[in-house]
């Protein structure tokens, strides 16, 4: 099957260990020749500027899916799901120690600097009603609604862009990258990626990282999957 577009994470996926970004994976991005769109649990801003520096601007899936744009000054799509995130998060800070992450830029969910337990905060929600799911990336965690993923944003900015998610090649590493990489038509998980999603990846790069991605993108040329 040939895809037409790649949807690819940025940490912990175009990034090395230190979030500084791997200039190898840029460079395999750069060449080509269909529609980029970066996934991110990331706000907006930041994936704009990130879309500009790697030159693949600007489809973006912003905040797990909260936030979809298809160019840099196009109004984004955006989910009404921060409602139920802030009930979540003033029940949680009751019981733990939070500090939130980006309050100013977040519109659709609410991160958390991973401090604290965990596994104790999620077993308190697991118990309540709120429509909200807790998850930790590794780099923060993420308060969001259980209704928005990157999944339900490959759907709609798939639609934007006249494609359909099958169309896509998706590259992920971490938990909230599962229903992105489910959702496309080809999924690669690099080589950091937590077992679950390397379980549902139809390739799984040997190397970490941006050189994971920079080598699913040399085997998906040389497989002419484009």
């Amino acid at each position: 099957m040939k895809f037409k577009a790649l949807a690819v994470d940025i940490d912990g996926t175009i990034t090395h260990l230190d979030r500084s970004l791997s200039l190898e994976a840029v460079a395999k991005l750069r060449l080509l020749d269909v529609p980029v769109v970066l996934a991110t649990g990331n706000i907006l801003c930041y994936a704009k500027a990130a879309s500009k520096m790697i030159g693949v601007c600007c489809n973006i899936i912003a905040e797990n899916g909260g936030i979809v744009t298809t160019g840099f000054d196009s109004e984004p799509v955006m989910s009404d799901g921060i409602g139920e995130c802030q009930k979540a998060y003033d029940f949680l800070v009751n019981e733990f120690d939070l500090t939130k992450l980006d309050p100013v830029h977040r519109r659709t969910e609410i991160v958390l600097r991973n401090d604290f337990d965990f596994a104790g905060a999620k077993r308190l929600l697991d118990d309540q009603d709120f429509d909200v799911e807790i998850i930790d990336t590794h780099f923060a965690v993420h308060i969001k609604s259980s209704r928005i993923n990157k999944g339900t944003g490959l759907l709609k900015i798939a639609e934007l862009m006249g494609l359909k998610p099958s169309d896509f090649v998706a590259i992920g590493d971490s938990i909230n990258d599962v229903e992105l990489l489910e959702t496309a038509g080809f999924a690669v998980a690099v080589g950091n990626a937590d077992d679950f999603v390397k379980d549902i990846a139809d390739y799984v790069a040997k190397g970490s990282y941006g050189d994971g991605t920079a080598e699913a993108i040399d085997y998906l040329l040389s497989e002419k999957m484009f």
